[in-house]
């Protein structure tokens, strides 16, 4: 048995707990998986700009799309409640004449 006592490890700085690491092992942790993912997406044929482009694109038409949407569940709720709140109001006055 060794007569060495056993350092507790230093409490890690605000920059470690926020990466996750130590700064250097983590800068070459993404160093090491940029240059792989680049290399997949350079066999597949992408690259940074057309994927930018690729999610502009989308959330363009997301918002188009959803647009038309909305505004059929408006002509939606609209076409009811014409029916709907006259019914409603009409059994209220009518219910109310009851109560008293």
């Amino acid at each position: 048995m060794s007569n060495e006592t056993t350092r507790p490890d230093p409490k890690p700085s605000a920059l470690e707990r926020i990466i996750g690491d130590r700064p250097m092992a983590v800068v070459v942790r993404l160093l090491v998986v940029s240059l792989v993912v680049g290399f997949v997406m350079s066999m597949l044929g992408l690259n940074a700009q057309s994927l930018v482009e690729m999610a502009v694109t989308l959330f363009r038409e997301t918002l188009r799309d959803s647009a038309g949407v909305i505004r059929g569940l408006a002509f939606y709720v609209l076409t009811g409640a014409a029916i709907v709140v006259p019914i409603w109001l009409v059994l209220r006055l009518t219910s109310a004449g009851r109560r008293k």
